[in-house]
C-alpha cells in the first residue's frame, strides 16, 4: 500500500471531528523591532543567513557532522559495540535516496535543523516494511498536527523530487522529527538565529554601509551653508544639482559657490564609529548564539593550547555533541532498530564515526597506539588498522611480556612471605677445658683402634 493511501486510511479512522479539532504550530514569525512588519523590515532568514559569522556557523556544524561516517553496530554478549552489516539496514545508510549520498543526506539534515530548528525526514518502506529510502523535506512545508487524543501528524505539501504527491497528513511513524531546543512547545525547535538574528542584521548594517561609503570613494557627505536664509525650492533645486555634478563618478571635481555659501563634510574617523569593535560583537553574539568557538570561523584570538586535539574535543563537546547523539537516536528509532539496553546482545544501533572529527596528528596518533599495544589493550592489527595498514599474521592477539605476572599469582606467592629475613641460626657452645680433653682422649682411642685394625689386617693377609 501506497505511502498516501496509508496515510489515508488512517485519517478515515480518526473521522472529521479530528481534522476539525487539529491545531497548528507555524514557525515563528520575528520583528527586528514593534511595527518592523507594518514598515516592510522583518527579519527575513534569507537576509539573516547573508551575515558571514551565521553562514560560518552553520555550514561549519552541518559539514563536520556530515563528514562522520555512519556505522551499523551491533552489541555483543559482553556489552560492546562492533560494527556489523545487514542487508535492510545497511543500504539505506550508505544511500539513503535516489539523488544524493549519506554526506549530502546529513548535510542537509543538519541545514535544516541548525536554520530552522527542526527536519522533518519522511520515510519509504518496501513490501517488507522496511525503510529503504529517506527524504529531507522542505521545514517551511511541513506543518504539525495533534489529535484530541495527543496523537501527532505531519502535513506535507507536495514534493517532486522525494515523489511525494500531496497536499496530505502522514501519520508520526512515518516521519522523522529531529528538533532542537523546544522553548515554546515539544514539537517545535527554535533555531540558534532566533537569539542571534538581531545581531546579524546590525552587522549587516554596518557592512552595507561601510560599502555605500567605500563606493562613494570614501567621501562621506556634507553640508552647504549660505549667509542669508533662501526659498526651500531653491534649496531644493540646489541640492540636486549638487549630487549630479559632484556626486558618484564625479566626486572629487571642483565646485564653484557664490554669494557668500560654503561646503563643509561630515567626517567620521574609524575611531569614533567603531566599525571593528562592533562586527567583532556582532560575530562574537553569533558564535555564542550556535555555541560555536569564535576560533573556528576566524574571529578572536587562536587559544593558547599547542594540542589540537583538545581544541576539537572541546569544540565536540560544547557544540557538535548534541547534534550527533540526536541523529544516531533518531536513526534507531526511524529505523526501527533494537532499543539499547544493557545486559542484552544482537541489539543494532546507528553510530556516527567520530574518527572523521577528533584525528589526532601523525605524532600523537602513533605514540599512542603504540602505548596501546604495549600495553595489551590493543592487538597489533588493531593499531595496524587504525592508519590504513593491511594486517600480519599472528597479530589478531593482544601481546604481554613473558615476565609479567597476574595479580592472583603474586597474591599467592606473597602469601608464605618469600621476602621475609630469616631468623638466625643458633650461635655454637664456647668449648670448655674438659671437653677439650675428652676431644683428645677419643682422638687417641681412635688411633689404637685403627692401629690395630691394620695389624689383624696384615697378620691375616701373610
Amino acid at each position: 500500500m501506497r505511502l498516501r493511501d496509508r496515510a489515508v486510511a488512517l485519517l478515515r479512522k480518526w473521522g472529521s471531528p479530528w481534522m476539525g479539532r487539529g491545531r497548528f504550530w507555524w514557525p515563528l514569525i520575528n520583528e527586528p523591532s514593534p511595527g518592523a512588519w507594518q514598515r516592510n523590515e522583518p527579519l527575513a532568514l534569507e537576509t539573516v543567513l547573508a551575515h558571514h559569522a551565521v553562514y560560518a556557523c552553520v555550514t561549519l556544524i552541518a559539514s563536520d557532522v556530515a563528514k562522520l561516517r555512519p556505522k551499523l553496530v551491533m552489541q555483543d554478549a559482553n556489552g560492546i559495540w562492533t560494527e556489523t552489516t545487514s542487508s535492510t539496514f545497511s543500504p539505506v545508510l550508505n544511500k539513503p535516496n535516489h539523488f544524493q549520498n549519506y554526506i549530502q543526506f546529513k548535510e542537509s539534515w543538519t541545514l535544516s535543523k541548525t536554520i530552522t530548528g527542526n527536519t522533518y525526514v519522511l520515510k519509504e518502506r518496501d513490501e517488507r516494511n522496511a525503510v529503504r529510502a529517506m527524504f529531507v523535506m522542505d521545514p517551511t512545508r511541513v506543518s504539525v498536527l495533534v489529535s484530541p487524543d495527543g496523537s501527532v501528524f505531519y502535513e506535507l505539501s507536495q514534493d517532486d523530487l522525494a515523489g511525494f504527491e500531496g497536499p496530505a497528513r502522514i501519520p508520526a511513524s512515518e516521519i522523522i522529527h529531529d528538533r532542537m531546543n523546544t522553548i515554546f512547545h515539544p514539537l517545535c525547535g527554535t533555531s540558534p538565529i532566533f537569539a542571534c538574528g538581531l545581531s546579524a542584521m546590525l552587522g549587516l548594517s554596518i557592512e552595507r554601509n561601510a560599502a555605500t561609503f567605500f563606493t562613494n570613494n570614501s567621501i562621506p557627505s556634507g553640508i552647504i551653508t549660505a549667509p542669508t536664509p533662501i526659498p526651500q525650492e531653491l534649496a531644493d533645486q540646489f541640492s540636486i544639482r549638487w549630487r549630479s555634478l559632484y556626486s558618484g563618478q564625479n566626486v572629487g571635481r571642483v565646485a564653484f559657490l557664490g554669494n557668500g555659501a560654503s561646503f563643509a563634510q561630515l567626517r567620521m574617523t574609524a575611531a569614533d564609529s567603531q566599525l571593528i569593535e562592533q562586527l567583532k560583537m556582532t560575530a562574537e553574539t553569533v558564535c555564542s548564539a550556535f555555541h560555536v568557538p569564535p576560533f573556528k570561523i576566524g574571529v578572536g584570538q587562536m587559544p593558547t593550547y599547542s594540542n589540537g586535539e583538545i581544541l576539537d574535543q572541546r569544540y565536540y563537546s560544547d557544540c557538535l555533541q548534541s547534534y550527533i547523539e540526536a541523529m544516531e537516536l533518531c536513526l534507531d528509532e526511524g529505523l526501527n532498530l533494537n532499543e539499547r539496553k544493557e545486559g542484552r546482545s544482537g541489539m543494532l544501533g546507528v553510530e556516527l564515526d567520530l574518527d572523521g572529527l577528533l584525528r589526532m596528528d601523525t605524532a600523537t596518533l602513533f605514540d599512542t597506539l603504540g602505548k596501546g599495544v604495549g600495553g595489551s589493550i590493543l592487538a597489533p592489527n588493531e593499531a595496524r588498522k587504525r592508519v590504513d595498514l593491511p594486517p600480519l599474521d599472528g597479530g589478531e592477539s593482544v601481546y604481554m611480556q613473558q615476565q609479567n605476572f597476574s595479580l592472583a599469582a603474586l597474591a599467592e606467592r606473597d602469601r608464605d612471605q618469600p621476602f621475609a629475613k630469616p631468623e638466625p641460626a643458633p650461635a655454637a657452645p664456647t668449648p670448655t677445658p674438659d671437653d677439650e680433653d675428652a676431644d683428645q682422649a677419643e682422638a687417641v682411642e681412635f688411633l689404637q683402634v685403627k692401629e690395630i685394625c691394620d695389624e689383624y689386617v696384615y697378620a691375616g693377609h701373610h
